[in-house]
């Protein structure tokens, strides 16, 4: 190509050829096709991440909410409560931890929200992709005593698990919270029998 004056001239032809910016059709649907297969390839990954990320936010929830009624029983030199709330003001007498929890100072000892009894937190539920369950020691509530230890009303010593599960026919791994005879909370990798 030749360059006279401002216009370019292509030597096989001899013709004047104009020079324009921007994209051809077949460059445009050829971008499209290509960013819509990257998007089909990483829409489940990105599923599975967020996934994994909720179920992660949901054990560090419970974990901190346990946390809390234990400082809380020794900083009052009472007992505190945590228990599976789905109004967020009084415990569930049924279902699973995945309706959401309250935390309370328990003033009576009876693991129930009385008047006159502080509301110290208010967890919303987990949603429909997750089950979050409590073997019998721990599948209505967790009480601490004034010591910081996990005591039933009843003044047995309470230790239990806390498994998290995906909802059914979704994939994903359990997560475990394992409450000690001390009523010290840890997580722990579940396995795929867990959720069975």
């Amino acid at each position: 190509m030749v360059s006279t004056m401002g216009t370019r001239i292509n030597f096989l032809s001899g013709v004047p050829r104009q020079h324009r910016n921007g994209f051809t059709l077949i460059e445009l649907l050829m971008t499209t096709a290509i960013a819509s297969v990257l998007m089909v390839l990483a829409i489940p990954a990105m599923t599975g991440m967020l996934d994994t990320q909720r179920r992660m936010s949901s054990v560090n929830s419970l974990l901190s909410s346990l946390h809390l009624a234990r400082s809380e029983a020794i900083k009052r030199n009472g007992r505190a409560v945590v228990c599976k709330s789905a109004s967020g003001n009084q415990c569930a007498p049924g279902g699973g931890w995945e309706q959401g929890w309250i935390v309370f100072h328990d003033a009576n000892n009876n693991a129930s929200v009385d008047a006159g009894e502080s509301l110290l937190r208010h967890q919303a539920p987990l949603g429909d992709r997750l089950r979050l369950s409590g073997n019998m020691p721990v599948a209505r509530y967790v009480s601490y005593s004034a010591l910081g230890t996990a005591k039933k009303v009843s003044g047995a010593f309470q230790a239990g698990t806390f498994t998290l599960c995906p909802a059914e026919g979704l994939p994903g791994v359990a997560r475990k919270i394992v409450l000690s005879r001390t009523g010290r909370p840890r997580s722990i990798k579940g396995g795929p029998a867990d959720c069975d």
